[in-house]
């Protein structure tokens, strides 16, 4: 802002509200001067210029999209173009656009080779169809055929813990004098047993 700064000599009341007035025309003219500066920033310019610049990128808004994804999709349309066709790129792409993260597998056993699979919850696949289907028509690769596999995450939970039992083994025989002797052997299994065996 243009700070105006009168001589001493010219102080008063009257030159002092000049000076304010002034003060704030420039203010206003400045901000006319950066407004078009400020339009090149697809996050806060005006709907209009966004449509011009998506326009300027090859981006077309589809039907029900959100404004704040669109801004992205315009806004990240030149690193997106470049990240595309490799698999690192692709899941960077998901990631700036808000899918988050994609496990993608190529290649697959008993398949054909032009077959990927991108591997995405339950939840991504029903939040962003139609983004999903602009992501792989945009940034997939050519002679590709794209498959979207939902997989749901399982809390799973297990405890471990050790089992200390005994096994007791009892043996009886009876000897010419019919008394019986008796033999103990112990044994540490996994659950508790008793054998008693008379001959």
């Amino acid at each position: 802002m243009i700070k105006l700064e009168l001589p001493f000599w010219l102080g008063g009341t009257e030159l002092t509200k000049l000076k304010t007035a002034a003060g704030t025309w420039w203010e206003k003219v400045e901000d006319w001067l950066h407004w078009p500066l400020l339009q090149m920033d697809a996050e806060t310019c005006h709907i209009t210029i966004l449509d011009l610049l998506a326009w300027q990128r090859d981006i077309t808004r589809f039907n029900g999209e959100p404004e704040s994804l669109y801004r992205l999709r315009v806004k990240y349309a030149f690193i997106n173009a470049v990240d595309a066709g490799s698999v690192a790129g692709f899941k960077r792409i998901m990631l700036r656009l808000g899918v988050g993260y994609v496990r993608i597998e190529e290649r697959l056993p008993d398949r054909d080779w032009d077959v990927v699979q991108l591997h995405l919850s339950d939840s991504q696949l029903s939040e962003n169809p139609e983004l999903l289907r602009l992501i792989v028509q945009y940034y997939g690769r050519t002679c590709r055929r794209y498959e979207f596999v939902g997989t749901s995450a399982v809390v799973l939970r297990l405890s471990a813990s050790e089992i200390n039992s005994d096994q007791l083994t009892l043996t009886a025989r009876f000897d010419t004098t019919q008394t019986a002797r008796i033999s103990v052997a112990s044994l540490e299994f996994n659950n508790d047993h008793m054998t008693l065996v008379t001959r």
